[in-house]
């Protein structure tokens, strides 16, 4: 009996140990694991980088084709755009014109 009783006091001791020690690591998994943990930190911010990086070429583009759309307005109309513009969509040239396409170009 004496022996039963030893197991029962060490099992107590023990028993919250083991415990705090899976409490702890439970939360230690999910700070590293979590929907909000370090992994999920880490995708966060390269998706955040990719996303602005994204951005910034799309606010490229956009000036872009502000800018074409300006010299195509009637006030500041280029006559040279807009001659480009209608040998490009109408197909139309000179006998004496050579022209050159290059692919992806508008």
């Amino acid at each position: 009996m004496d022996l039963f009783l030893e197991i029962r006091r060490r099992g107590r001791q023990v028993a919250g140990s083991f415990f705090g020690g899976i409490l702890v690591a439970y939360f230690l998994f999910h700070m590293v694991q979590g929907e909000r943990g370090l992994f999920a930190w880490v995708q966060l911010n390269q998706q955040i980088d990719q996303e602005e990086r994204e951005n910034k070429n799309l606010l490229a583009e956009r000036v872009a084709w502000e800018n074409k759309i300006k010299l195509m307005r009637t006030e500041s109309l280029d006559a040279d755009l807009l001659d480009e513009r209608v040998r490009l969509m109408m197909g139309f040239s000179s006998k004496d014109e050579a022209v050159i396409f290059l692919k992806g170009k508008l």
